[in-house]
């Protein structure tokens, strides 16, 4: 197949036939020439000698859509992920180093002992240190040395033993440290802003000429990180939930005129809240960002209540934390407040609405309610992962191993329609994934709950699939991870 490349600071394309486009991710080689290499000592490992195909082939890609029409272009392809043949590093030199970034998320420990073990038993590598305290312990911190011994029993606990922060990102005094130390491979374990911070230490890092590799694993539990199928975290936070709903159902149903509500993750996606209310089956109503409602008035959400509760006598309400925070006119003035990663400050949409309930039905009708608040965000992002997330994680983390050994650089790595691939940066960072109100899945919970669509009408409904509208004739939305993706325009390729 014909190619032809094209390369700049920010993407690295190749171009084939058939509208074949491959977003590839950058590679030592880019930037420093004639770097030597050596066998993957995998091929030497006896836990791999009944492997039938130890490498991946170098023209392996994984397809960023795999339903299409006929006549559909082939589409967006990444690179699989996997252990390459040659390696750029020899194990002896290679001095690696763990960051975690962000708040905490289910699976954080399991992700750093993966790691820890992949590169210690796969690739013979000894030297691993754990950043302490996210991106400011690069430079106001020591570190920590990580070996599988220290490792070993830290999936079975929540958190992150390396500590972390919000912020702190000084790109001149990290990538200082880095050099300083004789760092040469990078793992940053954070969302979306620590995922852009990974971009701009690269950038400087390539800038320098430093032969180091930088790998990111994408750390939401909210689930909105574009491109890849889901984040780790996210399986255990909707099975964690369970437990608030089922508490909520069990004290509403307990008493006359009893309404649960829980508020759970989601600052800007409701992927935590629908997915928890359908595996719930006993949630009357789902609030989330992406779909508008108001509270008084025809086909408001109060008048909703008062029918559910004459018809069941008890309702549950779930609720994510980004649902309704147009509707806190009243406290506009803590807003516009950030914190120290860049986002939002929101006010507690669950309290002031479980208050806002209560006010309306105390002075508006005659009926008596029963009102339990239940927020267990805390809970849920302290756990540690569950055997889902935790082979999820052991995944991600190794395939981060092989693709820094193969010399690329970088990049994050994800599963895109079950096959793990390496992203570049720009990809996972430049929008946000949301649940579309359109698709199937939210149809499907509308189904459960027999909710209405409170403040949708048809010309909102009209604006979201103009929205959604692709630009090649590809079905949206029917890949492995169907109906939770809201794809836009993707960069342009020159």
């Amino acid at each position: 197949m014909g190619m032809a490349c094209s390369e700049n600071s920010v993407l690295k394309a190749v171009s084939g036939e058939a509208g074949y486009v491959l977003e590839d991710v950058p590679h030592l080689t880019d930037y420093i020439p004639d770097l030597p290499t050596c066998p993957n000592p995998l091929q030497f490992n006896p836990a791999y000698s009944v492997v039938k195909q130890y490498f991946v082939n170098s023209d392996d890609t994984v397809t960023q859509k795999i339903v299409v029409h006929k006549s559909s272009p082939r589409g967006i392809h990444f690179r699989r992920a996997g252990p390459r043949q040659k390696v750029y590093f020899e194990p002896d030199e290679v001095h690696a180093c763990i960051v975690t970034c962000g708040g905490l998320c289910p699976g954080l420990n399991t992700v750093i002992r993966e790691i820890v073990c992949g590169l210690y038993n796969m690739y013979g590598v000894n030297r691993i240190l754990g950043i302490d305290g996210g991106y400011r312990g690069f430079y106001a911190r020591n570190t920590i040395t990580l070996t599988p011994k220290v490792v070993n029993d830290i999936h079975k606990r929540g958190g992150t033993i390396i500590g972390t922060s919000r912020g702190g990102h000084d790109t001149s005094k990290i990538v200082d440290s880095i050099q300083d130390r004789g760092i040469n491979q990078v793992y940053i374990i954070g969302g979306d802003g620590t995922q852009k911070g990974a971009a701009v230490i690269y950038e400087e890092i390539k800038r320098r000429g430093l032969k180091v590799a930088v790998a990111g694993i994408p750390k939401t539990i909210d689930n909105d990180i574009p491109v890849i199928d889901r984040s780790f975290g996210f399986d255990t936070a909707v099975e964690e939930a369970q437990r608030a709903i089922n508490a909520a159902h069990v004290e509403a149903g307990s008493i006359e005129n009893g309404v649960g509500v829980v508020k759970l993750m989601g600052r800007f996606s409701g992927f935590i809240a629908m997915y928890a209310t359908l595996a719930s089956r006993d949630v009357d109503c789902c609030l989330i960002p992406e779909s508008p409602f108001y509270l008084e008035g025809k086909g408001g959400l109060f008048e909703y209540i008062e029918r559910r509760l004459k018809e069941n006598g008890h309702m549950v309400i779930v609720m994510a934390e980004g649902a309704g925070q147009d509707l806190l006119s009243e406290s506009l003035q803590s807003m516009n407040l950030k914190d120290a990663s860049g986002n939002k400050l929101l006010q507690d949409v669950g309290l002031w609405m479980s208050q806002r309930i209560k006010d309306h039905f105390a002075l508006q009708t005659k009926m008596v309610l029963n009102l339990k608040y239940i927020d267990p965000t805390y809970m849920i992002r302290a756990i540690p992962g569950n055997a889902s997330d935790n082979v999820y994680c052991t995944l991600l983390a190794q395939s981060a191993v092989h693709g820094a050994m193969a010399g690329y650089t970088g990049f994050t790595v994800g599963p895109v329609n079950g096959r793990h691939a390496y992203i570049p940066f720009y990809r996972v960072t430049e929008k946000t994934n949301q649940v579309v109100i359109t698709d199937r899945m939210w149809a499907r919970l509308l189904a459960s709950t027999n909710q209405p669509s409170f403040g949708t009408t048809p010309k909102d409904v009209t604006e979201v699939m103009k929205e959604e509208e692709p630009q090649a004739p590809l079905l949206d939305g029917d890949s492995c991870n169907e109906d939770k993706i809201l794809t836009k325009d993707i960069p342009s390729m020159s």
